[in-house]
């Protein structure tokens, strides 16, 4: 089974710009030879729950609709920037999940001021990180989608 797990930010910046500090904050090392499309950042770091390498491609956040009907709404609409996080030579998909939520505890101890949401294989909410209303892990854990904004309203950028 192939998964994804993503970590969507809000920014006003590029994604070059946001890569830039992105890598900084993250300890994360540039692959030179990435093979990447126009503005698509390919970077990697050490593993921190098991051994190997993570990979973390920074681009535009892909998976928002330009004009989505009320019911198409996404927690992830206003998140410009998507970090794709993916195990190297593994599919082992609760290790991918625990590398991810590394990156995002990460991102969110070193930039308290930009809001981020933690997304597994597109269908399910994480956790949300919003400034001045704090980091919540969602218990159950709920979709994206327009189905489940109640709940995640309150966490992500309106």
């Amino acid at each position: 089974m192939s998964t994804s797990d993503n970590v969507f930010v809000a920014t006003g910046e590029t994604a070059a710009e946001a890569a830039a500090w992105l890598a900084g904050v993250l300890e994360l090392e540039a692959v030179a030879d990435g093979g990447l499309n126009a503005d698509e950042y390919l970077f990697r770091r050490s593993a921190r729950s098991a051994p190997g390498t993570v990979a973390v491609l920074v681009r535009p956040n892909g998976f928002v609709l330009a004009d989505p009907d009320p019911d198409e709404i996404q927690a992830l609409d206003r998140y410009p920037i998507d970090l794709s996080v993916w195990l190297i030579g593994t599919k082992d998909e609760e290790w991918q999940l625990h590398e991810t939520e590394s990156i995002f505890s990460d991102l969110v101890a070193a930039r308290p001021d930009v809001p981020a949401l933690l997304v597994h294989n597109l269908d399910t909410l994480v956790s949300a990180h919003l400034p001045g209303v704090g980091t919540h892990t969602f218990d159950p854990l709920i979709t994206p989608d327009a189905e489940d904004l109640p709940t995640w309203r309150p966490w992500v950028v309106d």
